[in-house]
């Protein structure tokens, strides 16, 4: 649970060989805005019109903070255990339109193809199983993202059909875990 001083609870936060991931917090305002309005995230997983720092806080504040209080997860910022640099962001979501959680992840472009995206949603995966009891987690992804959809079928998801989201036009692929 997130303390009501707003700053994420140290056991909320776990490591991979290259990774600390932690809880958003409002100290990453910056760091959303920048990464919410990079053109790749806005291609592939939307707009989110965030047009201040002060947009991004009130994002985190409203819809990662409140996840975490209800369900004791959410969305982790990455950051390299070597340098210290804030890369993107990874994490499990109640989704409006979905039946079963999604796991989702975002990265800074100058860290892709580093398998950063990988390691980290490989860690949520695993602590969505087997620290909260998930039986299933899925993911959604535009049907021209490549580079998404191969990185969810290495997770071991697959494939099951195509969803539209509440509000939304864009037809996506849907995948589940087996």
């Amino acid at each position: 649970m997130i303390p009501k001083n707003n700053q994420p609870n140290e056991n909320n936060t776990f490591e991979t060989e290259r990774l600390i991931l932690r809880p958003m917090s409002l100290e990453d305002g910056d760091f959303i805005f920048e990464l919410y309005n990079r053109p790749k995230f806005i291609q592939y997983i939307g707009d989110r019109h965030l047009k201040t720092v002060s947009d991004a806080e009130n994002y985190i504040q409203n819809r990662f903070m409140p996840q975490f209080e209800k369900l004791g997860y959410g969305n982790y910022l990455m950051v390299t255990k070597d340098g210290n640099e804030k890369i993107g962001g990874v994490g499990i979501f109640e989704r409006e339109g979905l039946e079963i959680v999604d796991i989702g992840f975002s990265l800074l472009e100058e860290f892709e193809g580093k398998g950063y995206a990988y390691e980290a949603a490989q860690k949520v995966k695993s602590i969505g199983m087997d620290d909260f009891g998930l039986k299933k987690i899925s993911a959604i992804t535009s049907k021209d993202n490549f580079s998404s959809q191969k990185l969810i079928e290495k997770l071991g998801l697959k494939f099951q059909k195509y969803v539209t989201l509440p509000g939304e036009t864009e037809e996506l692929m849907y995948y589940e875990t087996e």
